[in-house]
């Protein structure tokens, strides 16, 4: 096996590695926190026009007063993105001593 081949086979296995361990991390977090509203985002007119479908995948950040404090989106069609950025402005979570992380996914399918 020639060294490129070999680098790239351990780049794709610590790849693999960190991907799963960050789908792990946050996992105990979404169930710490219970959701007291959460809205469907709105399918966008221009998404269901192209007939775009798919999955957003965005991590949260839930402040102590239950608010969203700050999003981070990890995958998803940037047509789809946007609702859901605007949609988890109106998201509510119960009150906690502490803030918390959770992974949200939201489909999209005309």
């Amino acid at each position: 096996m020639d060294e490129k081949a070999k680098t790239t086979k351990i780049a794709i296995r610590v790849f693999l590695a960190m991907a799963l361990f960050l789908t792990t991390v946050d996992l105990p977090a979404q169930e710490t926190r219970k959701v007291i509203s959460n809205p469907a985002p709105a399918y966008p007119e221009t998404a269901r026009r192209f007939r775009v479908t798919g999955v957003v995948k965005v991590q949260v950040v839930i402040a102590p007063d239950g608010q969203i404090k700050i999003t981070k989106i990890i995958g998803g069609h940037p047509l789809l993105v946007n609702a859901v950025e605007e949609t988890l402005k109106s998201w509510k979570y119960a009150p906690a001593g502490a803030e918390t992380t959770a992974t949200l996914e939201f489909r999209f399918n005309p």
